[in-house]
């Protein structure tokens, strides 16, 4: 049993991309679909896929590597607000990630989105995950 489905979702993509697989499959849910969408609009992913069983449901993820040196796109992937110690932020508070080279994924009364967004439309919440 998993207690944190997203910190699942972030070791998996991780250990995946340590092996150098090309695709990994991970058990799908509302919340993991729009962090596949998000990595996909800002290019840490080649592509993704929901595939309907007839239980969960997976998401299909295929990883992405530098054509020539075959490093991974994602150099770092950190769970920042977990089920003991929950981290939200006001939309003034939301840090930048890599000086702005990376992406922090934040869960708004808006939905899930980047802290780029985030800032734009002037909310805050809780901080998922950062990738850079």
């Amino acid at each position: 049993m998993v207690t944190d489905p997203i910190a699942d979702l972030l070791t998996r993509i991780r250990n995946a991309q340590m092996a150098r697989h090309r695709i990994v499959e991970i058990p799908a849910s509302n919340v993991k679909k729009r962090i596949a969408e998000i990595l996909y609009d800002k290019g840490y992913i080649l592509k993704y896929k929901f595939e309907d069983d007839n239980k969960q449901g997976l998401i299909k993820i295929a990883l992405k590597y530098d054509p020539i040196t075959k490093e991974p796109a994602i150099k770092s992937l950190e769970r920042i607000s977990r089920p003991g110690l929950r981290q939200y932020s006001k939309p003034a508070e939301i840090r930048r990630v890599m000086n702005g080279l990376g992406i922090s994924i934040i869960s708004t009364s808006k939905g899930l989105m980047t802290d780029k967004e985030a800032r734009t439309q002037n909310v805050g919440g809780e901080v998922m995950c950062n990738i850079y």
